[in-house]
């Protein structure tokens, strides 16, 4: 097993000493563990740990996956556990090992069918058995569950007696995606220029199922290189020994994987690195500095950090006008990083249902803790976060502040989380919220200077056919670009070019665009001769396309910004 060094001693030790010195136990007159749950997101290894964790042991192990406990017929379902667990105790010592359990173990009061209250309550008195068998008869039977939501099961089943010990199973860290690598590559043929730091470098997100299928995918890339070879020369059906030395899987196939395989903690609703690079964002440079000390250093460097005392993640809020690209730079400060992101915007986590919302934000920072090191950018904050006591409070809303600030304080352990909040209106969020410890660093993202909108334009630029003859530096600097925001430029740009794509569709023939259409697939045509963007195209499109920020609003913003920056400075 590979990237579980910090996880798999403490359960070998929740499992091995029950199983190997149950006398012990017996001696201190005390109950053995009955049950772990581990938890993680899929193919992080949690099936595949019990099962080292058995044959290391060698005990029997009595696997079963959840859902084939199921049954249309009353009480078969219940049988078949009872069954299960009666078999494992007269095998004692032994584990039982229950995959997928959230599936007949969620909450009562949620099932939608008797049988599911029946399946739990089943389960729960299976549970006691186990503990009794040890009471009576020194009976060692160590109960294990796996889920991805470990939330969503019976509250009953997590007390003390029963699975009273959770184990999360995060994914994995660079240094342990390396480790990973290793471990499934060892057997194999890899050219000597694989490096298998950068390779987990470019695999933020994945889990160890992920790199399994990340490596077989370059395995089959190899061969169809070979193939292809090898067929060349008409060679494919009788090969020879001497033409498959040196036959290897390369690094440049290794890499193309990384293409091909997506996380599976994406698919699942965890969450990945973005695919938003420094390239993709324009000027901020100021904010950039800042928030590569906050995150971008402490992530790259985290026990360089450590020795110098800075454990604690700082919190950010980036506040400004909106379409200034403050969700822009969070991603961005994400995938260089290497951190995986989630973004949520802050009404997403409001519920009607009293508790809801406060369990959503618990859940949020579980998965961010599941997912570190990772980057939680909330969106909208000022709707989450209202400042309690003001008409845009209620007593739900003072809830979830409460629930945030607790989150932010890191009374669950925030190690290796950062949080981002994001919002036009600073002044409505909670000032708790912002006290050091928490969103303690202020970032202000203003409008763009006109040479930060030159930069703007010219990064969006590069996604455009733009014709060389216009002028971007005179044009960020056109005064009727005053108080465009990043948005702004962007809506311009892609105006600009509906309104080229347009003049190309008035100005051709049918057959003259299927003509266009294949030169530019085949790259045939010389691009001089392919239409493009076109000085005329902005003029156009700056008659249509204006500043979405008043000024008025843009000096409220200014003298907003000099207010938080005084009251930051200011001792109370």
């Amino acid at each position: 097993m590979g990237g579980l060094a910090k996880e798999l001693p403490v359960i070998k030790e929740l499992i091995q000493l029950p199983i190997r010195t149950p006398h012990l136990f017996s001696c201190l007159g005390a109950d053995p563990p009955c049950g772990v749950l581990l938890h993680g997101p899929p193919g992080v290894g949690k099936t595949r740990l019990v099962h080292a964790i058995a044959g290391s042991l060698q005990v029997p192990l009595f696997f079963v996956a959840a859902p084939e406990i199921v049954s249309g017929i009353s009480g078969d379902s219940e049988a078949k556990l009872r069954n299960l667990f009666m078999d494992a105790i007269a095998a004692a010592p032994s584990i039982v090992f229950i995959d997928e359990i959230d599936t007949i173990a969620g909450r009562r009061e949620d099932a939608q069918r008797a049988m599911e209250s029946r399946i739990v309550g089943q389960l729960l008195t299976c549970m006691d058995q186990v503990s009794q068998a040890w009471r009576q008869h020194n009976k060692v039977v160590c109960v294990m569950g796996a889920t991805n939501r470990p939330e969503a099961l019976d509250t009953a089943l997590r007390r003390a007696g029963r699975f009273d010990r959770e184990i999360a199973l995060g994914i994995p860290s660079i240094d342990e995606r390396q480790s990973i690598l290793h471990i499934i590559c060892s057997k194999m043929n890899l050219s000597d220029d694989v490096d298998f730091f950068e390779l987990a470098n470019m695999t933020p997100g994945y889990v160890g199922a992920d790199l399994h299928l990340l490596v077989k995918e370059a395995c089959i890339l190899a061969i169809r290189r070979k193939y292809n070879e090898l067929d060349e020369r008409g060679a494919v059906d009788d090969v020879k020994p001497d033409e498959l030395v040196g036959f290897c899987v390369t690094f440049d196939e290794l890499k193309e994987a990384t293409k091909r395989v997506q996380p599976s903690a994406l698919r699942e609703g965890f969450t990945t690195i973005p695919n938003v690079s420094w390239d993709d964002v324009g000027a901020l440079e100021d904010v950039r500095e800042e928030l590569k000390t906050s995150i971008l250093q402490p992530i790259r460097a985290p026990k360089l950090h450590h020795r110098f005392g800075l454990d604690h993640p700082v919190g950010v809020l980036l506040y400004g006008p909106p379409g200034c690209g403050k969700t822009l730079v969070a991603k961005a400060i994400a995938n260089q990083s290497g951190a995986n992101f989630i973004s949520i915007k802050g009404p997403e986590l409001l519920n009607k249902f009293v508790g809801e919302s406060e369990r959503s934000v618990r859940m949020v920072f579980a998965r961010g803790r599941a997912s570190a090191p990772c980057v939680l950018f909330f969106d909208e904050l000022d709707a989450l976060a209202p400042r309690r006591g003001s008409d845009r409070a209620n007593p739900s809303s003072e809830r979830v502040v409460n629930q945030l600030l607790t989150e932010l304080d890191g009374v669950e352990g925030r190690k290796d989380v950062y949080v981002i909040g994001a919002t036009n209106r600073p002044d409505m969020i909670d000032p708790a919220m912002l006290r050091p410890g928490r969103l303690d660093k202020l970032l202000y993202v203003p409008l763009p200077s006109a040479a930060q909108r030159v930069s703007i334009l010219q990064t969006h630029a590069r996604k455009y056919p733009v014709d060389t003859k216009v002028d971007l530096e005179r044009l960020g600097h056109d005064e009727r670009l005053t108080g465009f925001s990043g948005a702004d430029l962007a809506a311009l740009m892609r105006e600009a070019s509906l309104v080229a794509l347009k003049g190309v569709y008035e100005s051709h023939t049918l057959d003259e665009l299927e003509d266009l259409e294949r030169d530019i697939t085949g790259k045939s045509a010389n691009t001089a001769d392919l239409p493009t963007i076109t000085m005329d195209n902005f003029e156009a499109g700056l008659r249509k396309i204006k500043p979405s920020v008043s000024a008025a609003d843009r000096a409220n913003y200014e003298s907003m910004s000099i207010e938080l920056r005084h009251n930051a400075k200011s001792p109370g």
